[in-house]
């Protein structure tokens, strides 16, 4: 049997998801799309798993999407153009609406270059922490495309209109360290240290609050397209729901006791 395009393993609550077809640099084809989408799917519905890591095999993170791939490759002469937009509905736009509703959160450990849908992968995870000799690409203009996997909506946000239309019409390398610079990502951190931080950082986050985690995420991204007054009843509806949960009322508990909490929601 070949070996599957995602490899899995799980160390305590933290559940890594590991891109394999590293001869490749982990380029997506649709069967590792799809097996992707299943394993965040399983990763989603095992209460066991607090936090998932995503990174890749080899030396580097995900290439984007392979252009040999019969979904995408150019027609051949005489035979109607590929519908690229029926791959994004189909692929693309699933897997990133499964990361940005995990109900626990999601690290990316870019460990080298990290180019199209590969790169905005990466950013559409809670947190990315790359090696200092990562790099990412949003290499869609040099081959006459526009940024996707939600690469339009999060560019700008992360870094501004500037420097979103900087990135995403000259397709320029950007560094981990100048990602980190500029707000593209958490953290840039050694290439020899990147496995530990990643692990140190995965393990705490596995014993905090999962569910308010999610909550964060889902709060700050909603509160894009809000007003202030809109948002401010947003925080009043959710935080009404968090604090009738257990989570709320352990980690007062703990605080008055002054012991380590133990949350338990998801």
């Amino acid at each position: 049997m070949s070996e599957p395009l995602i490899l899995t393993s799980q160390r305590g609550a933290v559940r890594t998801l590991t891109l394999n077809r590293p001869a490749a640099l982990n380029s997506f084809t649709a069967q590792m799309n799809e097996q992707l989408r299943s394993q965040l799917d399983a990763a989603a519905a095992d209460p066991e798993v607090r936090c998932v890591v995503l990174t890749g095999a080899g030396r580097g993170f995900c290439a984007g999407q392979d252009l040999a791939d019969p979904m995408v490759a150019p027609s051949a002469d005489g035979e109607p153009p590929k519908d690229l937009g029926q791959v994004i509905e189909r692929l693309y736009k699933p897997l990133v609406q499964r990361l940005r509703s995990m109900p626990v959160p999601v690290i990316a450990a870019v460990n080298g270059v990290a180019a199209g849908a590969g790169a905005n992968l990466a950013l559409n995870c809670d947190l990315v922490v790359a090696a200092q000799s990562a790099s990412f690409i949003q290499a869609f203009s040099k081959i006459g495309l526009i940024p996707d996997t939600g690469g339009t909506w999060l560019l700008p946000r992360l870094v501004g209109r500037a420097r979103a239309l900087g990135l995403a019409l000259l397709g320029d390398k950007l560094g981990a360290a100048d990602a980190e610079r500029i707000g593209l990502i958490w953290k840039c951190v050694a290439d020899a240290t990147l496995a530990e931080e990643v692990d140190k950082l995965a393990q705490k986050l596995s014993t905090m609050p999962a569910k308010a985690l999610a909550a964060t995420r889902e709060v700050f991204d909603a509160a894009q397209h809000l007003t202030l007054e809109q948002a401010l009843d947003a925080e009043a509806q959710v935080q009404g729901q968090l604090g009738r949960a257990h989570d709320y009322l352990e980690g007062v508990a703990a605080f008055s006791a002054k012991r380590a909490a133990v949350f338990t929601d998801r």
